[in-house]
């Protein structure tokens, strides 16, 4: 019996996920008639899902990374209507993937906006959303795409380091005069890790550079086990100390508000600002060494 109850809840899930795999593979194809069909079809059998709507949030990232802008609005449109139709009933964060199709259509809307030459435009109509949505899961990603068209050139958000990790991080207003790159990693990223060496290369040449890791609890800890606050620290510092060993004099403060502030729903990110205090590069992903290396050079 209880076997039969597992592949009970196991059964729907794998339909459900079917469909976002299914939809992705069109949209590398460049198939968008075709994902417009799978859409259709789960949509005919389960209804408007939470699961459907991820899929179709897909649908409008492709296109926008296709160049094909109506067509990016108009699945972004619909994403977002439907989203906020199941959202009368539900709560965004009761579940995780509605707030992935809502967050992707607040990004493409915007973001196709700013392909248009209307960044002025998408700017405030991102700024609308992040107030509307602040206390969701879903704010840090739309403060991302605030600072992604808007953020370079401006004076760098205000940083918490009330808790943090290894050396003391110096209060911000001891960074001007020297450059600062920020670099936003998590526990769990492979990505960060990666970068790692990077940064290390990177400070070994530019011995004056502030390296400065802000990270943040997340709730688990190796495996996903969930882990209350004080154990997640000691976790995360154990991933500090073997992953990041080559960036022994990085102090890694450690607080949700940053990674809200910031935007860093991706990691890592990196922000990298000058002696005045303006921030000069921001950028959510890796880095690769000649290219950072390059904007650093500039500051110096």
């Amino acid at each position: 019996m209880r076997r039969l109850l597992l592949w009970a809840l196991l059964i729907p899930c794998a339909v459900e996920a079917g469909v976002i795999q299914d939809v992705r593979a069109a949209i590398a194809k460049g198939d968008f008639a075709g994902g417009d069909r799978l859409i259709a079809a789960y949509r005919a059998q389960q209804g408007v899902t939470a699961e459907m709507l991820e899929a179709l949030s897909w649908l409008g990232r492709g296109a926008l990374a296709a160049k094909q802008l109506d067509r990016a609005e108009a699945y972004a449109s619909e994403t977002r209507k439907l989203a906020l139709e199941q959202l009368k009933s539900r709560k965004l964060d009761a579940e995780r993937r509605l707030p992935i199709a809502l967050g992707a259509s607040i990004e493409v809307q915007a973001q196709a906006m700013a392909a248009r030459g209307e960044r002025g435009e998408a700017v405030s109509f991102l700024q609308q959303e992040v107030k509307a949505w602040w206390d969701t899961s879903i704010r840090t990603r739309i403060q991302k795409n605030i600072n992604l068209l808007s953020l370079e050139g401006k004076p760098a958000p205000s940083l918490d380091a009330r808790e943090w990790l290894g050396p003391k991080p110096p209060p911000q207003d001891e960074w001007k005069g020297r450059p600062v790159l920020l670099f936003f990693w998590a526990h769990w990223c492979g990505d960060c890790k990666r970068q790692a060496p990077v940064l290390a290369k990177l400070k070994a040449a530019y011995p004056a550079l502030l390296v400065i890791g802000p990270t943040q609890r997340y709730g688990y800890v190796a495996r996903g086990q969930e882990a209350p606050p004080a154990e997640e620290l000691k976790y995360i510092d154990e991933v500090r100390r073997t992953h990041y060993a080559e960036l022994p004099d990085m102090p890694a403060p450690v607080s949700e508000e940053n990674f809200k502030s910031y935007g860093a729903s991706t990691t890592p990110t990196l922000v990298l600002i000058d002696g005045r205090g303006s921030v000069r590069l921001y950028h959510p992903g890796n880095m690769a060494y000649e290219e950072l290396a390059g904007r650093v050079t500039r500051l110096f």
